[in-house]
């Protein structure tokens, strides 16, 4: 699927930025190479960014993905006025005609070569650009122009520090004597060939600087194994709150060569503890809270799905507890379960503004606080990003989740 989006999107691409600019010949050949290199490139960045010897493709093969995307949109919402233009110019044409000038001859002795000589042709002047050349273009340097500044604002927001979100949620069931318990939640940080330390020690920085009951840590923590990314996730040694750090796997877990259970046991070098289809009391002023936690659902893939009976069967009564899951949708089952609320992440909240609108498709909430099946669900942007590292219309967010009785 990935390698048919990304053909279609560079044919699309060939014929709105190669045919329609250029006529036959070498120019229109080299730029149609260029484009099959970059289709490589991409696919050589995707495949590559696992593996140490791909790293060095992974930023420009990652930042042509953001600009391939923003080109292929652009384009698209232009096609209607590009066609409108085409329509006028077609009309126009015939009105703004003039005939072509008749030859004047020259005759021989009237300053002209002499009797015998050749006539030499007169000088050719430049042809007119036609108008699909005009308006091939013309829409091509808008949608280049549209794209490259986008993608640099989107890079901008994606590599700065994320937002400090203050949310408040009101938990009916709530004991009072829990009322402002605050969970610092952060979600995809996503350490990978892209990221430094530096990334790792500003999203703990900030953690800290919101002094936190608890941190909930829901899942895309890597993007490789212990042994690439070891040192990138050192200093979550420092993070602090009251009653500890949790961790839950998201898809990106699953996906590293060394599985889920490396970074488990790495985390919990580090104070991490992982929730694995697992609870733990929260005791706060004489108060119990259960905070539980499950496998995302890629875990299914390897034997370690999510577990709601597990985590969350046998609870006493009328006790509050607050889910940790990795995806949104887990969101109906935790309604089953008689969860109070849900924390969640994986979206990015769409990170490339209008996908945004195709993650709705598939998740019940894309970003923010929402009640789903009667279960407030709360869905962070993610602190990091994942392939290219740009954000637009989302950027990276770190939480400060209080409870309200």
């Amino acid at each position: 699927m990935f390698l048919s989006l990304v053909g279609l999107a560079h044919l699309y691409l060939w014929h709105r930025m190669v045919r329609s600019t250029t006529g036959p010949g070498r120019l229109r050949k080299a730029l149609t190479w260029g484009l099959v290199g970059l289709v490589l490139l991409v696919v050589a960045a995707f495949a590559g960014s696992r593996v140490e010897w791909g790293h060095w493709l992974a930023w420009p093969g990652y930042l042509w993905v953001a600009v391939m995307f923003y080109l292929v949109v652009i384009l698209v919402v232009l096609e209607v006025p590009r066609a409108v233009a085409a329509l006028l110019l077609r009309r126009a044409a015939p009105r703004s005609a003039t005939p072509e000038p008749e030859p004047v001859p020259v005759l021989a002795g009237a300053g002209g070569p002499a009797e015998g000589e050749p006539v030499a042709p007169p000088a050719a002047e430049a042809a007119p650009m036609s108008r699909r050349l005009f308006l091939g273009r013309a829409t091509a340097a808008v949608a280049g122009v549209g794209a490259l500044s986008t993608v640099g604002y989107g890079m901008a927001t994606a590599l700065g520090d994320p937002v400090t979100e203050r949310v408040r949620v009101t938990l009916p069931k709530l004991d009072p004597r829990l009322s402002g318990l605050r969970f610092a939640v952060v979600s995809d940080i996503h350490l990978g060939p892209l990221t430094g330390l530096g990334h790792t020690e500003r999203i703990v920085r900030m953690i800290n600087g919101l002094e936190a009951d608890v941190v909930a840590i829901v899942g895309d923590l890597v993007d490789g194994s212990v042994a690439d990314l070891g040192p990138l996730a050192r200093p979550l040694r420092n993070l602090e709150s009251r009653y500890g750090a949790y961790f839950v796997t998201g898809n990106h877990e699953y996906f590293s060569p060394g599985g889920p259970g490396e970074w488990i046991e790495e985390l919990a070098e580090l104070g991490v503890r992982s929730l694995r289809n697992e609870r733990v009391e929260i005791r706060h002023q004489g108060a119990v809270l259960d905070l539980a936690g499950v496998n995302d659902v890629g875990g299914a893939a390897v034997g370690e799905p999510p577990d709601f009976d597990k985590a969350l069967g046998g609870r006493e009564a009328g006790r509050s507890a607050v889910l940790l899951a990795h995806q949104p949708i887990q969101v109906a089952e935790a309604a089953r379960h008689g969860v109070d609320l849900q924390l969640s992440g994986h979206t990015h909240g769409g990170q490339l503004a209008p996908f945004n609108l195709v993650v709705g498709l598939q998740q019940p909430v894309v970003s923010g606080l929402a009640t789903v099946e009667g279960v407030p669900l709360y869905v962070t942007r993610g602190a990091g990003f994942w392939g290219p590292p740009v954000r637009v219309g989302a950027p990276p967010e770190i939480t400060m989740l209080e409870l309200r009785a």
